[in-house]
């Protein structure tokens, strides 16, 4: 899937890193001449990082490899969306909403957690992070650039999904103002706290041709664990307690709550949506997330040089020349 097109593609994300910060740079530059001074640096950072985002989300946009790999997880969805008929168990709600509503939330979850993992190890075995650290704020404005890129794709897609969804297989859409509430203060909370996750698992990967093996077994483990794609309370209990550990299980969980009806509540195993439950996992892995995210960038940095960038190179000609 989406995974599979960034280790693929490795031209896109080359292009990205190298232009993205000469563009960057030269544009902080010009925007600090223009201010007649030097702007505070944290707000140079922000500036040069959102620069470079718009240039990343231009050439996402440009890119249909790219774009493919996210086309292909909302036809899957609705595909599995037709071809469901069933009501969830103990309710009148389709099967077809449920899955839809889960199927959502993993989308945001892949995204933080598959993508942003591979996309990072792709740019750091090209030397981005090598010439980053060779530029002022460097650092700081590339993971600026990179959650605008991260949060732009994933309300893309999910945007993309529930629209396609309500025309096309009459899926579901929230009910009310209190319901798109939910849904957007869920989808913001939930991408806090798988992107930084996924920036911190990206910081330790080896390589990307290791990093989607390594990455979508637990993923997809956790797809089917998180009552994400079915009822959770078709599930042992102890794989129930297991799932409510991740943020997939409350993603998804949030969701159904901002897109089905009340009456869905009853295939809950708690029998509510327990929102507040949802707001505390999410935060405290947000929480996590940058407290292993931060220390594990800045160190994978620090150990970027130009010999262990030539050494990959050999080693992945090498590789390259074997496969051949």
């Amino acid at each position: 899937m989406r995974g599979t097109e960034v280790t693929s593609a490795p031209e896109a994300t080359g292009t990205t890193g190298t232009t993205g910060t000469r563009d960057t740079t030269e544009g902080a530059g010009a925007a600090s001449l223009e201010a007649g001074g030097a702007p505070h640096p944290r707000r140079r950072y922000w500036r040069a990082g959102l620069l470079r985002g718009g240039i990343e989300l231009r050439h996402l946009l440009r890119n249909p490899k790219e774009l493919s790999g996210h086309l292909v997880n909302v036809v899957v969805a609705l595909a599995l969306a037709g071809y469901l008929s069933d009501k969830v168990p103990g309710t009148q709600v389709p099967m077809a909403h449920l899955t839809l509503s889960g199927f959502a939330a993993y989308l945001l979850f892949q995204i933080g957690l598959v993508n942003l993992p591979q996309i990072l190890v792709t740019e750091r075995e090209e030397g981005a992070l090598l010439r980053l650290r060779a530029t002022p704020g460097g650092i700081p404005a590339y993971l600026v650039a990179k959650s605008l890129l991260v949060v732009a794709m994933a309300f893309g897609t999910l945007v993309l999904l529930l629209g396609t969804a309500a025309l096309l297989v009459d899926g579901p859409l929230p009910h009310g103002p209190a319901g798109w509430l939910t849904l957007l203060w869920v989808s913001a909370l939930g991408l806090l706290a798988v992107v930084p996750l996924g920036a911190a698992i990206g910081a330790v990967l080896p390589n990307p041709r290791e990093a989607l093996a390594l990455i979508m077994l637990p993923v997809m483990a956790l797809l089917i664990t998180s009552g994400a794609m079915f009822p959770l309370t078709a599930l042992p209990e102890a794989v129930q307690k297991i799932a409510s550990v991740f943020p997939l299980k409350w993603m998804a969980q949030g969701l159904r709550s901002a897109l089905l009806p009340d009456a869905a509540r009853a295939a809950e195993p708690a029998g509510s949506w327990e929102l507040p439950t949802v707001a505390l996992i999410l935060t405290a892995w947000a929480v996590l997330g940058f407290l292993l995210a931060i220390p594990l960038l800045r160190r994978a940095a620090r150990r970027e040089s130009g010999s262990r960038l030539s050494e990959r190179h050999r080693r992945a000609g090498l590789s390259g020349g074997q496969a051949a």
